[in-house]
């Protein structure tokens, strides 16, 4: 538990809770494309999405902890993940392209979506929570550079 008072964590706690939902759609979107992209791009695209997916499985846990951490319970099931984020699912027929450009959408989704929680967690003086999120956002802003580059966007 913080010494944050109950009515500021569960705010931050309901808060996280759409990045966690969404963070879990993500991973579901990043194991398609690694798994169905075919191409020239395959190579790359494999290799890359394998790092993300990896990274994304740690980071699903960090935030959920942080959720029970704020004395929440974290969201753990599909409806509720569907009902609380909005990553559209993949297209296992789409072209390699078309899977990173959706890909990329969804990192920028996250990124949005936690770029003024940030300021609203360090407003309410949780710091970790804050914390958390710029890392956070510093991956999902790299990750988009990174799909960006890989069809020379």
């Amino acid at each position: 538990m913080t010494t944050l008072d109950s009515k500021t964590q569960a705010q931050i706690a309901d808060a996280l809770k759409p990045v966690l939902a969404e963070s879990v759609q993500l991973y579901v979107l990043t194991q398609n494309v690694h798994w169905n992209v075919t191409g020239p791009l395959f190579q790359g695209v494999h290799l890359l999405t394998e790092t993300q997916y990896t990274e994304l499985a740690m980071a699903i846990d960090e935030i959920a902890e942080r959720i029970r951490t704020l004395g929440s319970k974290a969201p753990a099931g599909l409806a509720a993940y569907a009902k609380l984020g909005s990553i559209a699912d993949g297209d296992e027929n789409a072209s390699a392209e078309d899977m990173v450009k959706s890909l990329n959408a969804a990192h920028k989704q996250i990124a949005d979506r936690i770029r003024p929680l940030i300021g609203k967690a360090g407003d309410a003086g949780d710091e970790v929570t804050a914390g958390l999120l710029t890392d956070r956002l510093t991956v999902h802003e790299k990750a988009q550079w990174m799909l960006r580059a890989t069809i020379g966007a």
